[in-house]
């Protein structure tokens, strides 16, 4: 150690020595800055910057060397062998390169080291090379090989370090890379001059092979100078390529930030305005002539009042300041703000890593005058759909008053003694009354089905005489025709499952309604058995097959179509409105199933209906509904109408009375509460749309006074033409025991008169 201090202090002139350093330095500096640039390039400009920052590392290495030198006391003349200089030159060049490619080829830890102590290696073979240059006449040089050992194993110890654990991009990392680097070759150099030994030796050179050509310490100078020089400028382009790199980048980002379609302001941390774009004038036109740099976002917001910008700050200006200065340091969500003109701004503030603020201002006025567009068009809709939904209901209550009178009519004719012309006649009447009646429901419910209004109910009912009623109502039809029908029902089919029966029967009535229609030789045939399984649950399988005219594959893509059938021609000769297949296959899909068919023209048809199968058990049977008093005899049943329309009273009379019925009629829910007040009765028909009190008043009225005068639940019947699902609803709510939409079937009214009031009388009794 004291060897090394001597060589420092003693044998070297401190200011070359610190001119050294600071050159190693600087050299190093520029070259690893060089590196770090070369890694973040494409491959071909990669070797190019990494080869420039090489060489530079390399020559800053041998500058070091050799200014150092500059200020070494060889005690007399010294004088460098050209031969040996310039191969120490290549020696640093290629060892600092060689250690460059190493770096380059991975960033990893290993890499980095073994390419710096290549790198050093490089340098110390320079340095020993270069010292063998010096020709010291009447002097030799010897060595402490301990001292000279020390100092490349040392210097490498320190390269090695360097590159694995120092050497990195950022700032600190760049500055503490430079020192450890230099201090590498600064060790190695200063720690092997002082292993070397000067000696006066008579009439002899140094040993370094001397007899080529040589120049002096004034001429290694004037190289010196030239390299760094060279260094210098090779650095000042870096720095230049950095600054307008950045440069660019900046007004790159500056372009970009004009070109945003948002307006952006940027602040600093005290809360002053730094810059903004161009965007930023645009959506803020009242305040762009006044935005100047260094304003607080208070003092912008402070004109825009003064400018009576803000709408929602009228009359409590300060009030909104502390609030919008809240929200801004709080960075909370996003707000919408609405400026003078009817314009909207949506403001979004952002926190930057130096705690200043990104604003960024959005003009939706656009987006706000679609929005309110949308929501006119929306409403609008509504109420037409309202009003389409309104103008069904009065069109089914209208038309089902009349056709109720019709059929009504019609069934109680048909009790008569008619000749065979009149029974001709009245069937033709029946016939038309259904159809326009079928056509109504179909109608009724594509309007459900549309607004989703349309619900399945799920009760537990028999699958196999589901099937046979569904059936039943078109074999007479079939037989007229002289064609064969067939009803097949599996044994596994022939169960009690879960479902809406009345959907599934309007789904095969359609169905075997449409092949009777379309056949007119041969057979038609309804089976029902069990589906393949889907998704691993069982399905109910229904088929439709007939004999008929069939259709082609173009027209099958249409059938489910609404307003649509085979065929222009076949609409004329058969009739019908197109809707029924339609609506059965939107009931099969909310039943969780599909409705699909096979078909050739001439060849026939086949509708596949797939359903799930959830089994269920059978009800317990209930004991048979007798219109017999306790002694099992007959007895008149009393029974209380209220009907505003005169042809639907008299219907309702006609057919009761082919019963044992006591009628009394009323025209208003009013008159109807005060007779059921005034007398008991068995059964009270309802109309729910009458005037002076409407049937769904009386009804309550009614279940009141029982309630009040502990009297018994008496039935309760909505008999109307108000037949849509919330109808339905509402008559349940309002204590009614069964809705019976008209058209009715005199059947179903007269066995309403047997079944109803026992089962009332059961239930109140359970």
């Amino acid at each position: 150690m004291d060897r090394i201090l001597y060589c420092l202090t003693i044998e070297h002139d401190w200011r070359w020595t610190l001119a050294a350093a600071a050159l190693c330095i600087f050299g190093l500096g520029t070259a690893f800055r060089l590196l770090v640039e070369a890694q973040g390039l494409q491959r071909a400009r990669r070797r190019e910057v990494a080869l420039v920052g090489a060489v530079v590392g390399g020559v800053a290495a041998f500058s070091t060397h050799f200014v150092a030198m500059q200020g070494y006391d060889a005690g007399g003349e010294v004088r460098y062998g050209l031969s040996l200089t310039l191969a120490s030159l290549a020696l640093g060049v290629g060892g600092v390169a060689l250690g460059s490619l190493i770096l380059m080829i991975k960033a990893n830890r290993l890499y980095r080291g073994f390419g710096g102590m290549v790198g050093l290696s490089g340098v110390a073979a320079m340095h020993f090379v270069g010292v063998a240059a010096l020709e010291l006449p009447s002097r030799s040089i010897g060595w402490d090989p301990m001292l000279a050992a020390l100092a490349v194993v040392g210097g490498l110890a320190i390269a090695l370090l360097t590159g694995a654990l120092v050497y990195g991009r950022g700032p600190v990392r760049f500055a503490a890379t430079c020192a450890a680097g230099a201090s590498s070759i600064i060790f190695l150099h200063f720690t092997a001059m002082s292993a070397m030994a000067v000696t006066p030796t008579a009439g002899a050179l140094a040993a370094t092979g001397g007899l080529g050509p040589s120049f002096s310490a004034s001429a290694m100078l004037a190289v010196l100078t030239v390299m760094v020089m060279g260094i210098v400028a090779v650095a000042g382009a870096v720095a230049w390529m950095g600054y307008f790199s950045r440069a660019s980048a900046l007004n790159q980002i500056r372009e970009a930030i004009d070109a945003m379609p948002d307006g952006l302001a940027f602040f600093d941390a005290e809360d002053r305005l730094v810059l903004w774009n161009n965007r930023y004038d645009e959506v803020n036109p009242e305040l762009s002539s006044n935005l100047q740099a260094g304003m607080t976002f208070r003092e912008i917001i402070q004109i825009g009042l003064n400018e009576g910008l803000y709408a929602e700050a009228e009359g409590r200006e300060e009030a909104w300041i502390v609030e919008r200065m809240n929200s801004r340091r709080a960075l909370s969500a996003m707000m919408e703000q609405r400026i003078a003109g009817d314009r909207w701004l949506r403001v979004a503030d952002r926190r930057t890593a130096a705690g200043g603020i990104v604003t960024v201002c959005t003009d939706i006025t656009d987006l706000k005058n679609d929005a309110r567009a949308l929501a006119e068009a929306r409403d609008a809709a509504q109420a037409a759909n309202a009003a389409k939904s309104q103008f069904l209901a009065n069109m089914s209550h209208e038309i089902r008053t009349p056709l109720n009178g019709v059929i009504g009519v019609a069934q109680a004719l048909a009790g008569t003694d008619l000749s065979a012309q009149q029974t001709e006649m009245l069937e033709l009447i029946q016939s038309s009354g259904r159809t326009l009646q079928v056509l109504l429901s179909d109608i009724l419910d594509l309007a459900r089905v549309e607004s989703g209004r349309l619900e399945l109910s799920d009760e537990a009912f028999d699958l196999g005489r589901a099937v046979r009623d569904a059936a039943q109502l078109y074999e007479a039809s079939a037989r007229e025709k002289g064609l064969q029908f067939f009803v097949e029902i599996a044994p596994e089919a022939d169960c009690w499952i879960a479902g809406d029966v009345v959907r599934l029967k309007q789904i095969l009535t359609n169905l075997v309604s449409n092949a009777v229609k379309f056949t007119d030789e041969g057979l038609v045939s309804l089976t029902a058995a069990a589906g393949p399984a889907r998704d691993g649950a069982p399905t109910l399988r229904f088929s439709v097959e007939d004999t008929g005219i069939g259709f082609d594959r173009q027209t099958r893509e249409r059938l489910f179509s609404r307003f649509e059938q085979a065929d222009g021609a076949i609409t004329r000769k058969f009739g019908g409105s197109g809707l029924g297949l339609a609506i059965s296959r939107q009931l099969a899909e909310m039943m969780g199933g599909d409705l699909d068919c096979e078909s050739e023209p001439g060849g026939g048809s086949a509708f596949l209906l797939t359903v799930p199968f959830r089994a269920a058990e059978a009800p317990a049977m209930s004991g048979a509904a007798l219109a017999e008093d306790e002694a099992g005899e007959r007895r008149t049943l009393h029974v209380l109408l209220a009907d505003d329309h005169p042809v639907n009273r008299r219907v309702v009379e006609m057919i009761l009375a082919q019963a044992d019925v006591a009628l009394t009629s009323v025209e208003d829910g009013a008159e109807a509460v005060q007779a059921a007040r005034d007398a008991d009765y068995d059964l009270i028909l309802m109309d729910m749309q009458m005037p002076v009190m409407d049937g769904l008043t009386a009804t309550r009225e009614i279940r009141l006074h029982e309630t009040a005068m502990g009297l018994a639940r008496t039935p309760i019947v909505m008999l109307t033409a108000n037949a849509l699902a919330e109808h339905i609803a509402a008559a349940e709510a309002a204590g009614a025991d069964l809705h019976l939409a008209k058209p009715f079937d005199a059947a179903d009214l007269l066995n309403l008169l047997v079944t109803l009031p026992r089962a009332v009388a059961k239930s109140m009794a359970a």
